[in-house]
């Protein structure tokens, strides 16, 4: 069984690569983050999907944000963002949950923080510790998405840099670290230990090459399915490929391989 995680980075301005992408890898679960489309355009977009032998849920409303989850193997018991009570901004387009082939799958969005000092950095770690709830312990689950945090300096290009902005500030990781404490996994790092290991690299000239990236898109996963993980491995080439039609998204693929 093979799950994805990607952040498409607008699936309009994206959505012949992942069709392309699909049709090589082959994959069972797609994630996707940051489609920045309402559910029709979605839709529409998807035409090719699904005479795949895909069933898909999105979730989204404008120009901004946007999750959806991708399955051939089964896409039942549909949830959409926290349960509970939901006013702005946490009406946002940034969860929406399935079982898909007997795992509880998340496609997650977290804000992005901007800024130690601003009203949406608050925003972020009352969305990250509202995110605890979304784990129901005991069911097979994979947390997949796009969390905007670096768990630790080894998911840093320059940690010095860092140091004083968001993504990896301190309330930030403890959020992740709250979420490993449920009992959930972080098996990137538990199958690729070494340093330089990102899924985000800024579009500025140079960046990519020279690898001064991030690791933000996770794929935090309860026993039973982080028990199967065979193989993780990040797709850098989808993401340094030059499309003749389109330019990649600033995140590549990941991507779990599962008995």
């Amino acid at each position: 069984m093979r799950l994805v995680s990607w952040n498409v980075n607008s699936i309009r301005s994206h959505h012949h690569r992942l069709v392309e992408w699909i049709e090589r890898h082959q994959p069972d679960v797609v994630a996707l983050q940051e489609t920045k489309c309402n559910d029709a355009v979605f839709a529409a977009l998807m035409a090719e999907v699904l005479a795949e032998g895909y069933e898909f849920v999105h979730h989204g409303h404008d120009h901004w944000n946007g999750v959806a989850i991708l399955s051939r193997v089964g896409l039942d018991d549909v949830r959409y963002g926290f349960s509970g009570a939901n006013r702005s901004p946490y009406d946002e387009a940034r969860v929406v949950s399935a079982t898909c082939g007997g795992i509880d799958v998340h496609s997650l969005y977290a804000p992005n923080g901007r800024s130690l000092d601003d009203q949406h950095y608050l925003f972020k770690l009352v969305w990250l510790e509202r995110l605890r709830a979304v784990h129901v312990g005991g069911r097979p689950t994979a947390m997949l998405g796009d969390f905007n945090v670096a768990p630790t300096d080894a998911d840093i290009y320059d940690p010095v840099r860092w140091r004083r902005r968001t993504h990896a500030s301190p309330p930030e990781r403890a959020a992740i670290e709250a979420l490993v404490a449920d009992g959930l996994r972080d098996v990137t790092r538990e199958h690729l230990p070494e340093s330089g290991v990102f899924t985000w690299w800024s579009y500025r000239p140079g960046q990519f090459a020279a690898n001064r990236g991030l690791r933000i898109d996770l794929a935090l996963c309860s026993d039973p399915v982080a028990d199967r993980v065979e193989r993780v491995w990040i797709d850098t080439a989808e993401r340094a490929d030059a499309h003749p039609l389109e330019k990649p998204s600033d995140h590549a693929p990941l991507v779990l391989d599962l008995t």
